[in-house]
């Protein structure tokens, strides 16, 4: 095969894995209704599963890091998939909150060292003209994966049960990163990285990461990010459901088109920073963040009775800026440090990123609960993008002293 070539077809078995992964640990999300009636879970039991996600997500990311950086992301992509995979048709078994929220956050230990796995394969296989794209491409996995639960796996959980839709993804899932093990390719003039690294060089870069100011700032941003995210994926359709009086299925389809949106954006502002921002990366964080904002605005300020169809677009756009910065985010962190510590890099930032996850969710609960108000936490969410636009203002002003220093 023609090397050119390569790189893009690696991506392919990147992105696969991508979807796949999502595509089971996302589907905590639309099926939670679903298996909340079938064991008789509290709205804030059924609140937790995506959180304890996230808290196994947390857990793995910094030592994912340092493993894709030491064996390569083809070991990696195998041990995430059987953990992930695992975890999850073991759920498919479990008849209790308790044992269902331990193998949740053993399978968020699988879903979270996709990442750490997964860009170092775009880090070492595209050069950064390209990276921008190819990691938006691979970022769409995630929104795809996710629409793809909401569109598949909860009519079959309707129809048969949330168990057999569980099963069926994971089985899927372990089959498709068995075939990825035995096709993906580590590029050559990176297999003698993998070298194992000694712990003191471990911990001299993991204290070189904790004074990166750009990369703290970034990655301070994206927990707000990552959280709002989450906030919109978690009460998009229940807003729409209880405060615009749309039906909970076309409501649920408003949450897959907000993914489409993120789907979206994940190539598309990853096409915009390669070519129109020549590779800046924060500068285009702060526009998704502006433009997220704008839309909590107008979202907070609907009137009770807005249509489906005016729904539509604004579902869309704001998709478009909290589910699709994830791309530029993996890309920052990724070309803020050096390449042998980008899986470090993605692990540390992915850690910090995932506490607004487990955070958000439950705050704009909280917010919910006790204003008894959707506009009060959309307004929260809009307060919340301008203090990322101060975290990004800040990265990019110590990027430009450092540049004018150099």
């Amino acid at each position: 095969m023609h090397t050119s070539t390569l790189p893009w077809k690696m991506l392919g078995w990147l992105l696969l894995i991508q979807i796949l992964v999502a595509f089971v640990g996302r589907s905590l999300a639309p099926l939670g209704l679903v298996i909340g009636e079938d064991l008789s879970l509290t709205k804030a039991q059924i609140g937790m599963l995506p959180a304890a996600l996230f808290l196994g997500q947390s857990l793995i990311s910094i030592p994912a890091g340092l493993l894709a950086d030491k064996v390569g992301s083809r070991r990696l992509l195998m041990m995430l998939t059987i953990c992930l995979g695992a975890s999850f048709l073991l759920m498919s078994f479990t008849t209790s909150f308790i044992p269902l929220l331990v193998v949740v956050v053993a399978g968020g230990i699988g879903y979270g060292a996709s990442h750490p796995a997964t860009n170092r394969g775009i880090m070492f296989w595209f050069p950064a003209e390209k990276r921008g794209t190819a990691m938006g491409i691979k970022q769409m996995g995630v929104t795809f994966g996710s629409a793809m639960a909401a569109l598949v796996l909860l009519p079959i959980a309707g129809h048969w049960g949330w168990r057999p839709s569980i099963l069926m993804a994971s089985t899927i899932l372990l089959a498709v990163g068995i075939l990825t093990f035995f096709s993906y390719k580590e590029p050559e003039e990176n297999k003698s990285t993998n070298s194992p690294a000694k712990k003191s060089d471990a911990l001299q870069n993991f204290k070189n990461l904790l004074k990166n100011k750009p990369l703290l700032f970034v990655t301070l941003g994206a927990l707000i990010l990552s959280g709002s995210q989450m906030i919109l994926n978690t009460y998009l359709v229940l807003f729409s459901y209880e405060r615009l009086g749309i039906s909970l299925f076309l409501s649920g389809t408003l949450l897959v088109v907000s993914e489409i949106g993120g789907s979206f954006g994940r190539i598309g502002w990853g096409v915009i920073s390669d070519r129109l921002f020549k590779g800046e990366r924060i500068i285009v964080l702060f526009m998704i963040s502006l433009m997220a904002s704008c839309v909590s605005v107008l979202v907070a300020i609907l009137p009770a009775g807005t249509s489906y169809w005016t729904m539509i677009p604004i579902a869309f756009v704001f998709g478009l800026s909290v589910s699709g910065f994830n791309g530029i985010w993996m890309n920052a962190t990724t070309e803020l440090v050096p390449s042998d510590q980008s899986g470090l890099a993605t692990g540390f930032s992915i850690t910090v990123g995932s506490w607004g996850v487990i955070i958000g969710p439950p705050l704009f609960g909280f917010i919910l609960d006790v204003t008894g108000s959707f506009r009060i936490g959309w307004f929260f969410v809009a307060f919340i993008m301008l203090v990322v636009m101060v975290f990004l203002f800040s990265a990019m002003a110590v990027l430009k002293k450092r540049k004018r220093q150099a």
